[in-house]
């Protein structure tokens, strides 16, 4: 029943800072599945004995690419797989079966935030026993072998029935279909006050929740709905659909739109949060009040306390490069361990497996703990929930009064889609070269206090690497260039904006940054270089 087939290789499947990402059609090409599956699993070698879960976002494609991996698992010796119901498993979901169960690994089939569809994204992530992204060594290993590639394993049997929870067989390989919620409810329950939050709910505090017709909808109905007591139909979107239902599954303020427009009226419910595609980002937002990311992630830091699992203490906090300095503060302040990284979640095991960091995020709306190895979506509206039965107070006086004791990073976040990536290349690369001349210069007020690349040595395995270039001001003010590796075709400039200010806390962030964005624009030449006068997306 095993075949082997003869196969060419495809000279573009290097992962990204997220694993694999193609647009549907490139995935679809003959052999291009398999031939990325059976290199990761020629890397990883000695597969006999191991056990490995496997699930998706419900993406278009996902259920075709499940069976490929059932079956090439199954021809390449795996004793087992774990499978979603239906094939379906978040990202955070999945990482907490493989740390609870110490799997050997896992694949998720999830383009994360990109749009699905035929004429959407496809996406695979290879996880390691951490429950967290392979390590950059390991994904090169796995580019070189896919360029090489002559062969690959599978066995010639009927599709498995994933509707069907429960023990199956294939080729001698055990298959063990789950409930992919019911873990994942029972670590919340261990880490938030359930019982403080149902109060919250039974008093009349309202929610929405949008799980934009991804695969958090039935986690959110769970947890929200039926544990927690939220009014039916608080939990929006909440069907999974190949297509996100036309929707584009980013929790930010250009694509949830519906969110937005109901947290802005006049019937705005008392909390908003959204989700992204596998369910590892988050959007949290009050009654005509947005929280970004970065202060998110500073404000759950300064109220760790306040949560169970956490009211003994917490190692530390990291953040991306990119992510503005707030939680920083905040770290001085509780007098815990910081860190920056460069963008990209496998940077943070490191320092959860050291016990350097508890909490982490990301500018991108990723927040997360060392309960699992990924960001984590519900996790982060879970805190804020658990937050706000705590103090009785809304979002915004819980920002607003964050603000007020460490001050304010406005910060703002500016993509330039679909550029060339020679154009792209050459931009960031001239870029560098400017920098040092940059180092003491003036901008109209703004003193540049250093011009450098950002590097990043690893206080774990040692090693180091080079993300993205800062520019740095004297009144604390920073400019970060970087290109994104999470798009699936063409290179996507990203432009960071912070500006600190201890006076001025109700400003509109947009004004607050104009002039430093003028100043970001010129020092990089972005509108000559790439020919946009203005940023694909603002958020």
């Amino acid at each position: 029943m095993i075949q082997t087939i003869q196969t060419t290789p495809y000279a573009d499947q290097k992962m990204g800072t997220a694993g694999l990402r193609k647009k549907s059609k490139v995935v679809m090409q003959k052999y291009y599945i398999e031939n990325f599956v059976q290199s990761i699993f020629d890397v990883i070698g000695n597969l006999k004995g191991k056990t490995y879960v496997l699930g998706g976002d419900g993406r278009f494609y996902n259920d075709i690419a499940i069976q490929k991996i059932i079956k090439m698992a199954a021809a390449n010796g795996v004793s087992k797989l774990v499978i979603g119901q239906n094939g379906f498993l978040s990202t955070p979901a999945s990482s907490n079966i493989i740390l609870k169960n110490k799997l050997d690994g896992g694949f998720v089939l999830s383009a994360s935030h990109n749009p699905g569809g035929e004429n959407g994204d496809f996406g695979i992530k290879y996880a390691n026993q951490s429950g967290g992204q392979c390590p950059s060594s390991t994904s090169e290993e796995i580019y070189k072998h896919t360029l090489n590639i002559k062969e690959f394993k599978i066995c010639d049997a009927p599709d498995i029935d994933l509707s069907k929870l429960g023990h199956q067989e294939l080729c001698g390989m055990e298959i063990e279909i789950i409930d992919p919620v019911i873990d994942y409810v029972k670590m919340m329950e261990d880490i938030f006050d359930f019982n403080a939050i149902k109060q919250l709910f039974a008093k009349g505090f309202t929610m929405r929740f949008d799980a934009m017709n991804a695969v958090t909808g039935p986690y959110a109905q769970r947890i929200f709905e039926d544990i927690l007591g939220a009014n039916k139909g608080s939990v929006v979107n909440a069907i999974p659909l190949p297509d996100f239902g036309g929707l584009h599954p980013d929790p930010n303020l250009l694509y949830a739109k519906e969110l937005i427009n109901l947290m802005f009226s006049d019937q705005s419910p008392d909390f908003g949060a959204a989700n992204d595609g596998d369910g590892d980002r988050n959007m949290i937002l009050g009654h005509n009040f947005f929280v970004t990311p970065s202060d998110s992630l500073a404000i759950l830091t300064d109220n760790y306390k306040l949560i169970p699992a956490y009211k003994n203490g917490i190692f530390g906090v990291a953040k991306s490069a990119a992510t503005s300095t707030a939680v920083g503060r905040v770290a001085k302040a509780h007098n815990i361990g910081y860190y920056e990284v460069p963008t990209g979640w496998k940077y943070f095991v490191n320092l959860m497996d050291s016990n350097r960091i508890t909490f982490c995020g990301e500018e991108s709306f990723g927040t997360g703990s060392s309960h699992i190895r990924e960001k984590d979506g519900i996790w982060a509206v879970l805190f804020w929930l658990n937050i706000i039965a705590a103090t009785g107070k809304s979002v915004e006086q819980i920002t607003r009064e964050h603000w007020q004791k460490y001050g304010r990073s406005y910060y703002m976040r500016f993509d330039f889609e679909g550029i060339s990536t020679d154009v792209a290349d050459k931009l960031m690369a001239d870029l560098e070269a400017k920098l040092p001349s940059l180092n003491g210069k003036s901008f109209e007020n703004y003193h540049i206090s250093n011009a450098a690349p950002f590097i990043y040595n690893d206080p774990v395995d040692h090693s180091s690497t080079k993300n993205g270039l800062i520019i740095k001001f004297a009144d604390g003010s920073r400019i970060v260039y970087r290109l994104s590796g999470t798009g699936s075709s063409g290179a996507t400039l990203r432009v960071y904006l912070e500006k600190y200010d201890t006076k001025n806390l109700n400003g509109d962030p947009l004004k607050m940054l104009e002039n430093i964005l003028e100043i970001a624009l010129n020092i990089a030449e972005v509108q000559t270089r790439t020919g946009k006068q203005h940023a694909d997306v603002i958020t």
